[in-house]
């Protein structure tokens, strides 16, 4: 027997973030950004097979200005870091970055001077996707992921305090370059000759 049974018929009850983190989740806009091959698979997902019109967002902004989610889609060149930050930074808060396939989240294949070896180096990341490159489905439901962020997300002095508690987490990370090493590269030139590897 709860307060909602004692109330007359149209009534809802819930919280204002709540109502705020629904609004903002049916009305997210994304950036244009597709900087490699990911990024026909993020136009993909706006044909009629994928149809991102479902969750209100079917209008991929020209301008930053009128965009709230970049979906950063491909490799990012040290030339290209510059104008990623400029265009994060043009964006209106709040606003949401999903670093989409391999290239974009750690360099992928590309481990060299030229290409960052991860976006967030740059700007801060809320979804990573994997895949090289990753299926639209696979965008789509990262996009669910996102949404249930930001139906989740504080408002105030609450979402202040959440932000710094996320800082704070990851400034005390380990660094991938101190972590320690998944395998060892030179196994194949310490092994005897004749051994079989994969034994």
């Amino acid at each position: 027997m709860g307060l909602e049974e004692k109330l007359p018929a149209g009534f809802v009850l819930t919280t204002l973030e709540d109502v705020a983190g629904y609004m903002r989740k049916a009305s997210i806009w994304p950036a244009t950004f597709g900087l490699a091959c990911c990024a026909i698979e993020m136009m993909a997902v706006g044909t009629p097979d994928y149809d991102i019109a479902r969750f209100g967002m079917e209008r991929f902004a020209a301008t930053p200005r009128q965009a709230d989610l970049m979906i950063v889609a491909g490799r990012v060149s040290q030339k290209m870091a510059p104008v990623v930050r400029q265009v994060y930074d043009q964006m209106p808060n709040p606003k949401w970055v999903i670093s989409m396939g391999v290239c974009a989240s750690s360099g992928g294949m590309f481990n060299n001077y030229a290409i960052v070896q991860g976006v967030d180096h740059i700007i801060p990341v809320d979804i990573y996707l994997p895949g090289c490159p990753p299926r639209p489905e696979m965008l789509l439901n990262s996009i669910i992921e996102l949404h249930d962020q930001i139906q989740n997300s504080k408002l105030g002095v609450n979402r202040i305090a959440a932000a710094r508690a996320a800082e704070a987490a990851a400034l005390k990370a380990t660094p991938t370059s101190q972590m320690a090493p998944t395998h060892d590269h030179f196994a194949h030139i310490e092994a005897p000759a004749g051994k079989n590897l994969l034994a």
